[in-house]
C-alpha cells in the first residue's frame, strides 16, 4: 500500500477557540489517496465541491468494519482511531473542525464508547443541522463580519454539541424505534443526488420498508418529519449550488423545480428569505 506522499495544503481561512479550532482547507493532492493515520484530535470535516464519489474509508483496529465504506459529505474521525482512507480526489475544499479531546469531554455523558455503529456513523454524519451549521461557519470564516470571532466560537461549539449528542443516540435508533444506520445512509445518499426530490415511496422502497413504517422510524431517529428533512437537505444544497456561482434559474432546473418561482418560494417556506435575498448575502448581487 502506497501511502500518502505529494500533498499541497493551504488554509484560507482560521479561527481558535479555548476547546480547538476551525479552518477552510484547500488541498491539492498529486496522486491518489492511500493513507493510514490517527489524529491527536477529534476532527469534523465539511468536504465541499469538488468532492470525489470513490473516497471511501475503515477504521482497521475496529472488528466488523474492515471492510471500506463511503464517506458521506460530512465525517468524523475520533481521536486516536486509527483510519484507512482512499480516493482519487486530486483537490478538495474542507471547513475542517477540530475539537482537543480534553476540552469536550464533559460533552459526551458516557465518555461516547467507539462501538462499531458509531464508528461506522463516523464515515457518514448524515445530520443536517450539523451539515448545515458547517455550512454557516464557513460563510464566517470566509466572509468574516461584526463580532465575527465571538460568533465562529459560538458555531463551532454548537456543531460539537450536536455532533455529541447525534452519536450519542447512535445506540439508541434500533431500541426506539428508529431506523438503521444502513437506512439513514440510504436516504442521505438519495438526497445527495441531483434532480427531483425523492418521494416518500420510494425512499420507503429503498429502506424496504412500507411508508408508514419509515414515516415513524424516521420520526423517531432525526425528532422531526422525513418531509421537512428532505425540503432542509434540498434548500441547503440550493445554497451551495447558488454559492459555486449558479443562477436561480440553473439551481431550479438541476434539482428538479418546475421554475425559478418554485424554488422562490420553497427557499422562502424554508429560510424566510428569497433565493436572490441569499444571493445578495453572500455577495453574488450588489
Amino acid at each position: 500500500m502506497s501511502q500518502l506522499r505529494d500533498i499541497t495544503t493551504r488554509v484560507e481561512a482560521q479561527a481558535s477557540f479555548g476547546f480547538g479550532h476551525a479552518q477552510i482547507v484547500r488541498r491539492v493532492w498529486s496522486e491518489p489517496i492511500d493513507v493510514v493515520d490517527t489524529s491527536a484530535q477529534h476532527r469534523l470535516e465539511f468536504a465541499m465541491l469538488p468532492r470525489s464519489a470513490a473516497a471511501r474509508g475503515c477504521f482497521p483496529d475496529c472488528r466488523g468494519i474492515q471492510q471500506f465504506e463511503p464517506f458521506g459529505e460530512v465525517f468524523f474521525f475520533p481521536a486516536g482511531q486509527l483510519v484507512h482512507a482512499q480516493s482519487r480526489c486530486r483537490q478538495q475544499v474542507s471547513v475542517v473542525c477540530s475539537f482537543a479531546p480534553e476540552a469536550v469531554e464533559n460533552w459526551f455523558c458516557d465518555g461516547l464508547r467507539w462501538t462499531r455503529a458509531r464508528l461506522q456513523a463516523c464515515l457518514n454524519i448524515s445530520n443536517s443541522t450539523i451539515r448545515g451549521l458547517l455550512f454557516r461557519l464557513g460563510e464566517e470564516l470566509s466572509n468574516p463580519g461584526f463580532a465575527s470571532a465571538a460568533l465562529s466560537e459560538l458555531l463551532a461549539g454548537q456543531i460539537g454539541i450536536e455532533l455529541a449528542r447525534h452519536l450519542t443516540g447512535i445506540e439508541d435508533a434500533p431500541r426506539n424505534g428508529g431506523l438503521s444506520t444502513r437506512n439513514l445512509r440510504l436516504i442521505d445518499e438519495r438526497l445527495g443526488q441531483d434532480g427531483t426530490a425523492p418521494s416518500l415511496g420510494e425512499l420507503a422502497r429503498l429502506c424496504g420498508l412500507s411508508v408508514r413504517h419509515l414515516t415513524r422510524a424516521f420520526r423517531a431517529s432525526r425528532q422531526r418529519s422525513i418531509g421537512s428533512y428532505i425540503a432542509e437537505w434540498r434548500i441547503l444544497r440550493a445554497k451551495d449550488l447558488l454559492t459555486s456561482g449558479m443562477s436561480v434559474g440553473q439551481v431550479a432546473q438541476t434539482l428538479g423545480f418546475s421554475s425559478s418561482s418554485a424554488l422562490s418560494s420553497a427557499f422562502r417556506r424554508s429560510t424566510g428569505h428569497r433565493s436572490r435575498d441569499y444571493l445578495h448575502s453572500v455577495g453574488r448581487l450588489r
